[in-house]
């Protein structure tokens, strides 16, 4: 949902300005982290790359690189991903995951099943069909059917077929017209038929079909309360929906857990690092 964002962008915008600002809380002893912090989560990440243009223009550095050298920790990888234009970060995240020793499924899952089809053509040019076909809706359900409560063993590819080519609008539709059909929620159907990474992939579909902003939720409060922080999946959640649907991800919280985002960030991180976050959260729903 656009608008539904906690990060808009600031009206009274100076890109050169601003850039002069960060190159102070830069320059001499010491570095001035508030400031760092407020200037750049109060701006769009259209107006960060306007700001990483002007400084460049009257320093000649690159704003980013001085920011590494300057700041540490989770706060130097949270900022740092507040720099990178939305489909980079996505592609960085990928690569991270698909990078190195195993594969990271849950980045993978987490961005492939909850990015628009637009999203998605400009991360990997995949294609998604749009809108609700009031055609194949019930055949979609027999098919899901047949493949999985009906039949012994299961045809995977089937689910992923259509888990994978719908648009979430239609496939609200057929879980109704599956679960007429077979007694059963898909999720249900999911977890007996399929298994290992393919049923984390199918639920994470699911999930997204019904609600992106209860999917999100649900991992936010995974990686705050999990065993130590997951603060790689936390910052790519806080950053990738700053500016779509983080108020709609925060009452989504505050609905299955009882708790607020803002509060379990406050008692689960520290330090600068935990005041990014909690301006990025942009309020607390107690």
């Amino acid at each position: 949902m656009a608008g539904r964002g906690t990060v808009k962008a600031y009206t009274a915008f100076n890109a050169n300005s601003d850039a002069e600002t960060l190159f102070k809380a830069m320059k001499g002893l010491g570095t001035d982290e508030a400031t760092i912090l407020k200037l750049l989560i109060s701006r769009s990440n259209a107006q960060r790359q306007q700001i990483k243009a002007a400084y460049k223009t009257l320093h000649g550095k690159d704003l980013v690189s001085d920011l590494k050298s300057e700041l540490g920790g989770k706060f130097e990888t949270l900022i740092v991903a507040l720099m990178e234009t939305p489909v980079m970060f996505d592609v960085t995240s990928l690569r991270h995951a698909i990078k190195g020793a195993g594969t990271d499924e849950k980045v993978l899952i987490e961005i492939l099943a909850s990015r628009t089809q637009a999203e998605i053509r400009e991360i990997i040019k995949a294609s998604r069909q749009q809108g609700v076909q009031e055609a194949t809706i019930q055949s979609d359900a027999q098919a899901l059917f047949n493949a999985g409560e009906k039949k012994f063993g299961t045809d995977e590819d089937q689910f992923i077929t259509i888990l994978g080519n719908r648009s979430p609008e239609h496939l609200r539709r057929v879980f109704d017209a599956y679960k007429k059909l077979s007694g059963f929620e898909i999720e249900q159907s999911i977890e007996r038929e399929t298994s290992g990474g393919l049923q984390h992939v199918l639920l994470a579909v699911v999930k997204c079909a019904r609600s992106v902003p209860a999917y999100f939720a649900e991992c936010l409060y995974k990686s705050l309360k999990g065993a130590g922080t997951d603060d790689a999946t936390l910052i790519r959640i806080m950053v990738s929906r700053s500016e779509i649907d983080l108020l709609d991800i925060r009452a989504a919280f505050r609905k299955s857990f009882a708790t607020s985002l803002h509060k379990i960030i406050q008692n689960d991180t520290s330090g600068d690092y935990c005041k990014a976050l909690l301006l990025l959260c942009g309020g607390d729903d107690a």
